[in-house]
Protein backbone atom coordinates (compact mmCIF):
# COMPACT_ATOMS: atom_id res chain seq x y z
CA UNK A 1 0.00 0.00 0.00
CA UNK A 2 2.96 1.86 0.74
CA UNK A 3 4.21 1.83 -2.76
CA UNK A 4 1.17 2.56 -4.26
CA UNK A 5 0.99 5.95 -2.20
CA UNK A 6 4.48 6.72 -3.07
CA UNK A 7 4.09 6.27 -7.21
CA UNK A 8 0.77 8.00 -6.83
CA UNK A 9 2.53 11.20 -5.36
CA UNK A 10 5.10 10.68 -7.51
CA UNK A 11 2.85 10.69 -10.57
CA UNK A 12 0.67 13.39 -9.74
CA UNK A 13 3.98 15.75 -8.98
CA UNK A 14 4.86 15.03 -12.13
CA UNK A 15 1.64 14.92 -14.44
CA UNK A 16 1.13 18.87 -14.95
CA UNK A 17 4.89 19.13 -15.98
CA UNK A 18 4.65 16.39 -18.58
CA UNK A 19 1.68 17.25 -19.78
CA UNK A 20 2.72 20.66 -20.48
CA UNK A 21 5.62 19.31 -22.17
CA UNK A 22 3.61 16.76 -24.34
CA UNK A 23 1.49 18.83 -25.80
CA UNK A 24 3.31 21.27 -27.69
CA UNK A 25 5.14 18.14 -28.84
CA UNK A 26 1.91 16.84 -30.00
CA UNK A 27 1.81 19.56 -32.06
CA UNK A 28 4.39 19.25 -33.64
CA UNK A 29 4.25 15.77 -34.48
CA UNK A 30 0.60 16.53 -35.99
CA UNK A 31 2.56 19.47 -38.11
CA UNK A 32 0.57 22.15 -35.89
CA UNK A 33 1.87 26.08 -35.66
CA UNK A 34 1.94 25.53 -31.81
CA UNK A 35 3.21 29.06 -31.39
CA UNK A 36 1.23 30.63 -33.70
CA UNK A 37 -2.14 28.40 -32.34
CA UNK A 38 -0.75 29.65 -28.80
CA UNK A 39 -1.16 33.21 -29.74
CA UNK A 40 -4.58 32.78 -30.94
CA UNK A 41 -5.72 31.16 -27.68
CA UNK A 42 -3.90 33.92 -25.62
CA UNK A 43 -5.78 36.40 -27.89
CA UNK A 44 -8.84 34.77 -27.93
CA UNK A 45 -8.64 34.45 -23.68
CA UNK A 46 -8.38 38.34 -23.76
CA UNK A 47 -11.15 38.82 -25.91
CA UNK A 48 -13.40 36.30 -23.48
CA UNK A 49 -11.89 38.04 -20.19
CA UNK A 50 -13.01 41.42 -21.73
CA UNK A 51 -16.35 40.51 -22.11
CA UNK A 52 -17.09 39.01 -18.51
CA UNK A 53 -16.04 42.01 -16.54
CA UNK A 54 -19.66 43.48 -16.99
CA UNK A 55 -20.96 40.18 -15.45
CA UNK A 56 -18.05 40.28 -13.12
CA UNK A 57 -19.03 43.89 -11.81
CA UNK A 58 -22.51 42.99 -11.20
CA UNK A 59 -21.69 40.15 -9.06
CA UNK A 60 -19.32 41.68 -7.06
CA UNK A 61 -21.66 44.81 -6.89
CA UNK A 62 -24.34 43.04 -5.16
CA UNK A 63 -22.25 40.89 -2.70
CA UNK A 64 -20.47 44.26 -1.80
CA UNK A 65 -23.86 45.86 -1.43
CA UNK A 66 -24.97 43.28 0.39
CA UNK A 67 -22.14 43.20 2.99
CA UNK A 68 -21.74 47.16 3.10
CA UNK A 69 -25.77 47.78 3.53
CA UNK A 70 -25.49 45.38 6.57
CA UNK A 71 -28.16 43.17 4.85
CA UNK A 72 -26.95 40.04 6.42
CA UNK A 73 -26.41 41.59 9.35
CA UNK A 74 -29.83 42.02 9.91
CA UNK A 75 -30.67 38.79 8.54
CA UNK A 76 -29.12 36.83 11.36
CA UNK A 77 -30.03 38.73 14.03
CA UNK A 78 -33.72 38.86 13.08
CA UNK A 79 -33.90 35.48 11.43
CA UNK A 80 -31.35 33.40 13.47
CA UNK A 81 -33.00 32.66 16.21
CA UNK A 82 -35.86 30.81 14.49
CA UNK A 83 -33.20 28.79 12.14
CA UNK A 84 -30.93 27.80 15.22
CA UNK A 85 -33.89 24.92 15.99
CA UNK A 86 -33.40 24.25 12.58
CA UNK A 87 -29.63 23.12 13.07
CA UNK A 88 -28.77 26.70 11.33
CA UNK A 89 -27.05 28.65 13.67
CA UNK A 90 -27.68 32.51 12.87
CA UNK A 91 -23.59 33.19 11.78
CA UNK A 92 -24.15 30.74 9.12
CA UNK A 93 -26.87 32.29 7.54
CA UNK A 94 -24.44 34.40 5.30
CA UNK A 95 -23.29 31.48 3.90
CA UNK A 96 -26.38 31.04 1.86
CA UNK A 97 -26.78 34.03 0.15
CA UNK A 98 -22.96 34.95 -0.23
CA UNK A 99 -21.99 31.44 -1.32
CA UNK A 100 -24.05 31.36 -4.81
CA UNK A 101 -22.62 34.89 -5.45
CA UNK A 102 -18.66 34.40 -5.11
CA UNK A 103 -16.54 32.06 -3.45
CA UNK A 104 -14.27 34.70 -2.05
CA UNK A 105 -16.99 36.48 -0.36
CA UNK A 106 -18.00 32.68 1.19
CA UNK A 107 -14.75 31.58 2.38
CA UNK A 108 -14.41 34.87 4.10
CA UNK A 109 -17.84 34.11 6.03
CA UNK A 110 -15.98 31.04 6.82
CA UNK A 111 -12.75 32.22 7.51
CA UNK A 112 -15.02 34.50 10.06
CA UNK A 113 -16.80 31.86 11.92
CA UNK A 114 -13.16 29.81 12.18
CA UNK A 115 -11.42 32.62 13.40
CA UNK A 116 -14.19 34.16 16.23
CA UNK A 117 -13.15 32.87 19.43
CA UNK A 118 -17.05 32.27 20.53
CA UNK A 119 -17.17 29.53 17.39
CA UNK A 120 -13.54 28.43 16.63
CA UNK A 121 -12.69 25.67 13.49
CA UNK A 122 -14.03 22.80 16.18
CA UNK A 123 -17.53 23.91 16.75
CA UNK A 124 -20.72 23.16 15.10
CA UNK A 125 -20.94 26.43 13.09
CA UNK A 126 -17.03 26.15 11.85
CA UNK A 127 -18.31 22.30 10.40
CA UNK A 128 -21.40 23.64 9.07
CA UNK A 129 -20.06 26.52 7.18
CA UNK A 130 -17.23 24.83 6.09
CA UNK A 131 -19.16 21.64 4.80
CA UNK A 132 -21.81 24.08 3.25
CA UNK A 133 -18.84 25.48 1.33
CA UNK A 134 -18.00 22.47 0.12
CA UNK A 135 -20.97 21.24 -0.75
CA UNK A 136 -22.37 24.59 -2.50
CA UNK A 137 -21.30 26.23 -5.68
CA UNK A 138 -21.11 29.92 -6.48
CA UNK A 139 -23.93 29.82 -9.07
CA UNK A 140 -24.16 33.32 -10.12
CA UNK A 141 -20.65 33.47 -10.40
CA UNK A 142 -20.91 30.83 -12.63
CA UNK A 143 -23.28 31.10 -15.22
CA UNK A 144 -21.92 34.95 -15.31
CA UNK A 145 -18.41 33.99 -16.15
CA UNK A 146 -19.15 30.84 -18.72
CA UNK A 147 -22.49 32.04 -19.92
CA UNK A 148 -20.97 35.41 -20.29
CA UNK A 149 -17.96 33.99 -21.68
CA UNK A 150 -19.62 32.50 -24.79
CA UNK A 151 -22.48 35.39 -25.18
CA UNK A 152 -25.35 33.31 -23.74
CA UNK A 153 -27.77 36.04 -21.58
CA UNK A 154 -31.18 33.95 -21.06
CA UNK A 155 -30.24 30.74 -18.83
CA UNK A 156 -33.38 29.06 -19.13
CA UNK A 157 -33.39 25.90 -16.56
CA UNK A 158 -29.95 26.71 -15.88
CA UNK A 159 -30.60 29.14 -13.26
CA UNK A 160 -33.25 27.45 -11.36
CA UNK A 161 -31.74 23.82 -11.52
CA UNK A 162 -28.36 25.53 -10.31
CA UNK A 163 -29.95 27.25 -7.27
CA UNK A 164 -32.14 24.24 -6.70
CA UNK A 165 -28.90 21.91 -6.29
CA UNK A 166 -27.07 24.28 -3.66
CA UNK A 167 -30.81 24.54 -1.81
CA UNK A 168 -30.28 20.88 -1.53
CA UNK A 169 -26.47 21.42 -0.96
CA UNK A 170 -27.33 23.62 2.24
CA UNK A 171 -30.14 21.16 3.61
CA UNK A 172 -27.20 17.86 3.43
CA UNK A 173 -24.70 20.14 5.00
CA UNK A 174 -26.74 21.10 8.14
CA UNK A 175 -28.44 17.57 8.24
CA UNK A 176 -25.20 15.72 7.96
CA UNK A 177 -23.31 18.38 9.95
CA UNK A 178 -26.43 17.79 12.73
CA UNK A 179 -25.93 13.69 12.30
CA UNK A 180 -21.95 13.97 13.21
CA UNK A 181 -21.29 17.34 15.00
CA UNK A 182 -24.46 17.97 17.01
Amino acid sequence: MKGVLQALEVAATWAVPLFVVFVPWYGILRKVRVYEAFTDGAKEGFTVAVRIIPYLVAILGAVGALRGSGALDALATHVGPYTEKLGLPAVALPMLIIRPLSGSAAQGVVAGVLADPKYGPDSYAGHLVSVMAGSTETTFYVLAVYCGAVGITRYRQALPAALMADVVGFIASIAVCWVLFR
